[in-house]
């Protein structure tokens, strides 16, 4: 097929690239010419594993281009689809600024016709207004083309993203349509070879099954970090109790890791922009209100937990701190949310100095921390350890699994770690010297 994809994010990228895996023309539209010119040149600007190669390789190959002209995307395109951010407003909501502006362009573009494909993450009732904006742009140009929009929402994992949608575990494609279904099962058709994952449904069900799919998994891990924090009080072990959780196939293993909250572009996003929408239908989300205020204190447990630490020994001004992990979670240099800022920005304020180290998001974090005197980004692990007054682990990097402690030891000057991922056995850390402090588990 020949496919438009309208944004060249982290979903609109990762989308076009894998399309054009599977043999279709896939042409990709951003406004941003710096953007396009890097895409061009074989550069991507995102970084997420396997990612890099697949776009240069379908570039060369002659299946997948960039510009920043519409018109050309959409020349001799079958789909369109809309891949823009939708970032949250003040109050919560999603703000759909970016797709209607891509919806009216569309309608004054457009020369065929065309399945319109709504892939950025949107409130219910969204398609609708993208469906009127793109007919009103047609009648002022005196048009009847054909149409229809969908709803196709995207369930990547950040760092995992090639691999969900090469083989996703479902595809949920929302339209009233048995013409648009049939594209689109022909379309997917490639991912899902060893069974049927095509799930059509009504539009607005689409578009709700994104949201519920998210908060449902941002329900998990504020459950588990609670109960981390109840198994501190009662004397049990976190660890255990997931074990013991985990092993009920209608629970599972996966999402009940306790750490550090919740970050990253979706999971706080979705959480609000779903307990706005309740909140307009008139619903009072109840439960989602205490998901989104468990993350926002888990977020500030490790901090909390370093402050009474040292508050002992004159408090945490004129301590450093050596932290490992800035990104969000482990494979993205993503820090949109990251619980890292808001430690780092509390201790620092605090007077603590940060000393820390990610091994893709530095560059990120040295943006962020630009204003900030008391934080300094280095390049490697260890350097950010010599002369600290105590290691706190933020991200579960596989670097970070198992590092030389002896040589932890000789640079720190004490040996005191801090685990906002629960990575290290607490038996184990105390044999080797250390204090240690983590999460829900018997402190070394």
């Amino acid at each position: 097929m020949k496919l438009c994809i309208v944004g060249t994010g982290y979903v609109g990228l990762v989308s076009a690239a894998c399309f054009a895996e599977m043999g279709n023309s896939v042409t990709c539209v951003d406004v941003n010419p710096t953007v396009v010119d890097r895409l061009n040149a074989g550069s991507v600007h995102i970084y997420e594993p396997g990612l890099a190669p697949m776009v240069q390789r379908n570039h060369a190959d002659g299946r997948l281009f960039f510009t920043t002209c519409l018109a050309e995307g959409l020349k001799q395109a079958d789909c369109v689809f809309i891949c823009v951010g939708t970032p949250p407003q003040e109050d919560g909501s999603c703000d759909l600024q970016y797709v209607k502006q891509v919806a009216r362009e569309i309608g004054q573009q457009m020369t065929k016709n065309l399945i319109v494909v709504d892939k950025s993450t949107v409130p219910v009732g969204t398609a609708d207004s993208v469906r009127i904006i793109i007919r009103e742009e047609l009648q002022k140009r005196s048009l009847q083309l054909p149409f229809d929009v969908v709803s196709n929402p995207e369930f990547l994992k950040e760092g995992d993203a090639i691999s969900d949608f090469m083989k996703p575990d479902r595809v949920v494609i929302g339209t009233e349509s048995e013409d648009s279904a049939a594209v689109m099962r022909e379309l997917y058709a490639p991912f899902a070879r060893t069974r049927e994952k095509l799930i059509v449904m009504s539009i607005r069900s689409a578009e709700m099954t994104k949201y519920a799919a998210n908060c449902m998994l941002a329900t998990k891990i504020s459950f588990i970090n609670e109960i981390a924090t109840i198994c501190e009080k009662v004397g049990a072990d976190v660890r255990e109790v997931r074990t013991g959780i985990g092993s009920d196939s209608r629970i599972g293993y996966q999402f009940i890791y306790p750490g550090v909250g919740y970050g990253g572009s979706c999971f706080p996003k979705d959480v609000k922009a779903l307990i706005q929408t309740a909140d307009t239908a008139g619903v009072e989300p109840t439960l989602l209100n205490a998901v989104e205020a468990v993350n926002a204190r888990q977020k500030q447990y490790m901090a909390k937990r370093i402050t009474d630490y040292f508050a002992p020994q004159g408090g945490v001004s004129g301590k450093t701190l050596a932290l490992w992990g800035l990104a969000f979670k482990a494979n993205t240099d993503d820090m949109r949310e990251a619980a890292a800022i808001t430690i780092i920005n509390e201790l620092t304020a605090a007077g603590m100095t940060v000393r820390a180290f990610d091994p893709e998001a530095a560059a990120n974090a040295r943006r962020i921390f630009s204003g900030n005197a008391n934080v300094s980004i280095v390049d490697e692990q260890y350097a950010a350890c010599e002369g600290a007054d105590a290691l706190l682990v933020v991200t579960e990097w596989n670097q970070f699994r198992n590092p030389d402690f002896d040589r932890l030891k000789s640079l720190l000057v004490t040996p005191l770690l801090f685990d906002g991922r629960n990575l290290y056995s607490p038996a184990a850390m105390g044999r080797r010297g250390f204090a240690y402090i983590c999460i829900g588990r018997k402190q070394g």
